[in-house]
């Protein structure tokens, strides 16, 4: 069985949250423990917004990858900013479900820092830089504290309040993309004005037209 199951490695500008607008290699890890990612099982499953298709290991760059090392490499020939400033997004999917402190030990020599953003039901692995974590409602939320923590709004089931004694830097409202996202962004402006510990977060990337 090989080690990491690999949707798809791409070089972008992270779109959401703290970070926004800055360059990083995107590892995208195969599966979830929220959902198959098939449209024929979205309507039972824990989390049915999902946007990212995490399903095989056939995009760019994807594939399976016996040794940290190996995928390493793969992350780092994706960069195109030389030494300075690189930083790699290990996402899903649930990334949680593979990623482990040997790949972050592997992309820290390679000299970049290592980000997750992960659902929170899992605990993340020692020495990673940055920590994302965005619940889920009706699933176990265990990471309970991190960098920042990303909740998509509305969710039927969780009150933003209920999560802001929580050990996160960062507390961020982004809108549910979808049919609603207009009304969604203006119900979250309108919660951020009166609830000012959260900030906004939108995705950028999609507004410009990258991954």
């Amino acid at each position: 069985m090989p080690k990491y199951a690999v949707k798809e490695i791409y070089l972008t500008l992270q779109g959401e949250g703290a970070h926004f607008g800055r360059a990083a290699v995107f590892c995208r890890f195969t599966g979830c423990n929220l959902w198959s990612g098939r449209e024929k099982d979205r309507l039972g499953a824990i989390c049915q917004f999902c946007d990212t298709d995490f399903v095989g290991t056939e995009g760019p760059g994807g594939g399976t990858f016996e040794a940290a090392d190996s995928l390493a490499d793969a992350i780092e020939a994706v960069w195109e900013g030389g030494r300075q400033g690189r930083y790699a997004v290990f996402t899903g999917g649930e990334p949680l479900l593979q990623l482990d402190s040997g790949l972050v030990a592997a992309v820290h020599r390679r000299g970049f820092k290592a980000a997750v953003e992960t659902n929170g039901t899992v605990l993340p692995p020692a020495g990673l830089d940055w920590i994302c974590v965005s619940p889920k409602a009706n699933a176990p939320l265990v990471a309970k504290s991190g960098s920042e923590l990303k909740l998509v709004f509305p969710q039927q089931g969780v009150d933003p309040q209920d999560l802001t004694g929580l050990d996160f830097v960062h507390f961020w409202l982004q809108p549910m993309d979808g049919a609603n996202l207009a009304a969604n962004i203006k119900a979250a402006t309108a919660y951020c004005l009166k609830h000012p510990r959260w900030r906004l977060s939108l995705q950028t990337h999609k507004f410009i037209g990258l991954p």
